[in-house]
């Protein structure tokens, strides 16, 4: 146990490499702070801080990083904002190019693609040519109700 405590500035210094470590695989701006932490600690215990202080730093630097400074982070980088083409497709105009029939489908061009489409309500008939709005994507159909 004295070895530990008799090297502190590598053990934060571990543990500042593997945080960042983390952080490099997950990418979601949660353990870097406490790597920065970490190094705040190891900095501390360069200076000759006990280890109730280097513990106490590495606490107050994380959580305060946390809480200030990862909302502005995550609203800055856009982290987990990025639609799929499910998302990107709702609310999209389209073409009927084969007449939606009720209780079956059709064809409707969204963005130069043709799909499978089908009616919003299954008695819907919508004739070649309308316009239509894309509701939702299911499966390799989308759902869409006239325009």
């Amino acid at each position: 146990m004295d070895i530990i405590l008799d090297n502190m500035r590598l053990v934060w210094v571990a543990v500042f490499i593997v945080l960042l470590a983390v952080e490099a695989l997950s990418m979601g701006l949660t353990t870097i702070w406490f790597a920065i932490g970490a190094a705040a600690a190891c900095g501390t215990a360069w200076a000759g801080g006990a280890v109730p202080l280097q513990v106490a730093v590495f606490l107050a630097v994380s959580i305060v990083l946390v809480i200030f400074t990862r909302p502005i982070a995550v609203k800055k980088l856009k982290l987990g904002k990025e639609k799929n083409v499910t998302e990107q497709m709702q609310g999209r105009l389209g073409l009927v190019t084969e007449t939606i029939i009720p209780f079956g489908s059709g064809q409707a061009k969204v963005d130069g693609v043709v799909w499978t489409a089908v009616g919003d309500s299954p008695e819907a008939r919508i004739p070649e040519g309308s316009k239509v709005r894309v509701m939702r994507i299911d499966g390799v159909k989308i759902i869409v109700k006239p325009e």
